[in-house]
C-alpha cells in the first residue's frame, strides 16, 4: 500500500488532523458534562459539542452504554474518512482492526462470564465490520452458544490462533485479561506488516513505536505474572524497535522475578517510566502501563510538529480515541450518580 498521502490530499489531511485536534473538549467542558444530573441532561449537553451528529439519532431512553456505542460509531466513521484521505495507508488500515478486536474481546470475555446474546448485543457496534466486510465474522462469534464455539468460528481468520491460545492460557491461569494480551497480538502482527512498507514516515513511526514498545514490555511482564514459559512469551512478540530491542525483551523473559525484568528498562530510553514505589508485581505492571500511556500521548502530540504526513492523521485519531474513552467514563459516572470530581479524577489527561 502507498505510505504517504497523495499530493492533492496532503493539505486536506493536515487541515483535517489539526481541526480534529483543535476541537478536542477542554477540561472545563468535560467538567460541565461530568456535572450533569442524569444521562439525559448529559446527552443534551453533549449535543452542544462536536458530537451533535453522533448523538442526534440516539433513541431514548438513553444509557451510558448506548452513548458509548454512538460515540464509537462516530470514531469509526471518522477513521474511515482518514483512511480514504490517507491514500490507503497501511498504518491507518492496521489501526482500524482495533475496532474488530475490541468487539472480539467483549464477546469472548462475555462468553466466559455466561453472558447471553441479548446481553452482549448492546455492547457491540458493528460499523467497523460493515465497512470492511467482516460483519459475518463477528456475528458468528456473537451468536455462538459458548466460548468454544465462538473461538472455533474464528479459526480461519487472522484472530483464530491468538483466540485459541488465549483460551488455553485462561483455562490454566484463570485470568480473563489474557484475552487482551493475546488478541492485541493479532493487531501488532498486522501493524508489523504495515510499518514495514512505511518505515520512512518518521512522524507516524514515532507514535507507532511507543505503542509497539508498550505492548512488548507489558506482554512480557503479564505473561511472566501468569506463569507462561519462555517459548510462549516469545511467541507474543511480533516486531521490535530500536528503543526496546529483541535482545532487551529476551533479557526480560530470562529473569526470574518481574521486578528484575522491569529493571532491564534501566538500559533503555524508557528508564524514567520505571515505578519508584510498588506494593506488588501487579501494581508495578499497572503503574508501568499508565506511564507508557502518558508516553504515547506525548509522542502523539509531537506528531503534529511535522505536516503533510500520515502521522498527523494517526495522531488526531489517537487523541479522539482517548477523548471518547473519557466521554464514555463520564457517561458511566453520571448514570451511576458518581460525584463529578471523582469522575474527573479517572479521566485520561490529553496533552
Amino acid at each position: 500500500m502507498p505510505g504517504n498521502t497523495s499530493s492533492p490530499n496532503k493539505i486536506f489531511a493536515t487541515v483535517m488532523a489539526h481541526s480534529l485536534r483543535g476541537r478536542l473538549l477542554s477540561v472545563t467542558e468535560l467538567q460541565t458534562l461530568a456535572e450533569s444530573r442524569d444521562i439525559e441532561e448529559l446527552v443534551t449537553r453533549m449535543k452542544n459539542t462536536i458530537y451533535l451528529d453522533a448523538l442526534a439519532k440516539l433513541p431514548k431512553p438513553y444509557s451510558a452504554e448506548s452513548v458509548e456505542g454512538a460515540l464509537r460509531e462516530h470514531l469509526v466513521n471518522t477513521h474511515a474518512r482518514m483512511v480514504s484521505i490517507g491514500g490507503s495507508s497501511g498504518v491507518l488500515n492496521a489501526y482500524f482492526i482495533k475496532y474488530i478486536i475490541w468487539n472480539l474481546k467483549i464477546i469472548l470475555k462475555g462468553k466466559i462470564l455466561g453472558k447471553t446474546y441479548e446481553e452482549l448485543l448492546p455492547k457491540i457496534n458493528l460499523r467497523a465490520e460493515e465497512l470492511v466486510g467482516r460483519r459475518d465474522l463477528i456475528v458468528k462469534a456473537l451468536v455462538a452458544k459458548d466460548l468454544e464455539e465462538a473461538v472455533n468460528s474464528l479459526a480461519t481468520s487472522e484472530f483464530g490462533e491468538d483466540a485459541r491460545k488465549a483460551v488455553v492460557a485462561f483455562k490454566t491461569k484463570g485470568d480473563i485479561r489474557v484475552f487482551d494480551t493475546f488478541l492485541d497480538h493479532a493487531f501488532y502482527k498486522s501493524l508489523d506488516k504495515s510499518t514495514f512498507s512505511e518505515s520512512k514516515l518518521e512522524a507516524s513511526q514515532k507514535v507507532v513505536n511507543v505503542d509497539i514498545d508498550a505492548y512488548n514490555v507489558l506482554a512480557v511482564l503479564r505473561s511472566k505474572y501468569w506463569g507462561l514459559n519462555a517459548e510462549e512469551i516469545d511467541e507474543l512478540i511480533t516486531t521490535t524497535t530500536s528503543r526496546i530491542t529483541r535482545e532487551t525483551l529476551q533479557k526480560m523473559i530470562n529473569t526470574e522475578k518481574i521486578q528484575d525484568a522491569i529493571g532491564e528498562l534501566n538500559n533503555t530510553a524508557y528508564r524514567e517510566l520505571i515505578p519508584k514505589t510498588v506494593s506488588s508485581d501487579i501494581d508495578a505492571i499497572t503503574q508501568l502501563e499508565a506511564s507508557f500511556e502518558r508516553a504515547s500521548i506525548r509522542a502523539t502530540a509531537g506528531a503534529f510538529r511535522t505536516v503533510f504526513t500520515i502521522g498527523n492523521l494517526l495522531a488526531a485519531l489517537k487523541l479522539m480515541t482517548l477523548e471518547i474513552r473519557n466521554l464514555a467514563a463520564i457517561a458511566t459516572g453520571v448514570e451511576q450518580h458518581i460525584p463529578a470530581d471523582r469522575i474527573m479524577a479517572t479521566l485520561v489527561k490529553i496533552e
